[in-house]
């Protein structure tokens, strides 16, 4: 049958004509822009301190026992400019003492040491649990519930077991180092998001995209390698993010409650006794902890940047 005898009410119409996109304005245009995004939320952040300090109670708010808002006193609160100088002034008035962010940052670097360490333990310990979990829906059903339920732990109760359990590890001529037990530590903060993330993106396949590989003899190990992982990419790269910062809050807490010298824990720690004498000294380590977690964040989205051909669109997981 020719077009011209083809019935008016069945044929295919006309693709409407297409209109040129209208020019983003300004502020999408900024919206885009992630570095200045980042730059204004810490400007933001930092608007919204001076703003609580110049306007909250000196002395706070408690209800009862229980405080609710902190005090705004120099002494518990000193502005974020303070801070900043002190970073530039030396530890202490020793001689030869280190410049303040130079401590820091050195804390800083072993922090990172032992957060990597964690975060690859997470990642591949969160990565089989959820490859199991896609394969054998009985795992799932049974590991799935325990795996949300170890995040209810407290963090701080548990590091002095790990410890104390790793230091009566005896393997032939391998002895259990201290760092070890904050590595584990940070990996069980880190293996949650990706377990769950991972195993998301791995039922995300269409039903109908499953069975088109089946029908070419495409058997389980063919079907996760050029399908389910693929598709899984989307809901991996948020949950590597998130990992990666549990990771650096993890490390900075077991250091914490085991008491490892050399890293941002341990720091705030020690600086924490000069809090009345010298109010901006502790908080240079917490800003140090901050500025950790956005790095590894950003290393995790350099990553993304490898797998963007997978990156159609980000799902939070």
């Amino acid at each position: 049958m020719s077009a011209a005898t083809v019935p008016a009410s069945t044929a295919i119409p006309a693709a409407p004509p297409r209109t040129a996109a209208a020019p983003a304005t300004l502020p999408a245009r900024l919206l885009r822009a992630r570095p200045l995004v980042a730059v204004a939320s810490v400007l933001a952040v930092v608007a919204l301190w001076e703003l609580y300090k110049w306007l909250g109670p000196e002395q706070g708010w408690a209800l009862g026992e229980d405080r609710v808002l902190p005090r705004t006193t120099d002494l518990a609160m000193p502005h974020t400019w303070q801070v900043l100088t002190r970073l530039t002034a030396p530890v202490s008035g020793a001689t030869g003492a280190d410049v303040l962010w130079l401590a820091v940052l050195r804390a800083a670097a072993a922090s990172f040491g032992v957060a990597l360490v964690g975060w690859t333990i997470g990642v591949l310990v969160g990565a089989v649990l959820a490859v199991a979990m896609q394969r054998v829906r009985v795992v799932e059903a049974a590991v799935l519930p325990l795996v949300v339920l170890s995040q209810t732990v407290p963090l701080i109760a548990l590091a002095p077991l790990v410890r104390s359990w790793g230091g009566q590890l005896e393997l032939g001529a391998f002895a259990w180092q201290p760092w070890m037990s904050v590595a584990v530590i940070a990996s069980y903060l880190a293996f949650f998001p990706v377990a769950v993330g991972m195993l998301r993106g791995l039922q995300s396949p269409d039903a109908i995209h499953v069975e088109l590989l089946r029908s070419y003899g495409a058997g389980w190990g063919s079907t996760l390698l050029r399908l389910r992982l693929p598709a899984a990419v989307p809901y991996l790269l948020p949950a590597l993010r998130l990992a990666a910062a549990n990771a650096v809050v993890g490390t900075v807490v077991a250091e914490v409650a085991t008491g490892l010298p050399g890293g941002l824990g341990r720091t705030i720690l020690e600086f924490a006794n000069f809090a009345a004498s010298d109010p901006p000294k502790p908080w240079a380590p917490i800003l140090g902890a901050v500025l950790l977690g956005l790095v590894a964040a950003g290393l995790v989205a350099l990553l993304g940047r490898a797998l963007r051909r997978y990156r159609r669109v980000e799902v939070a997981s």
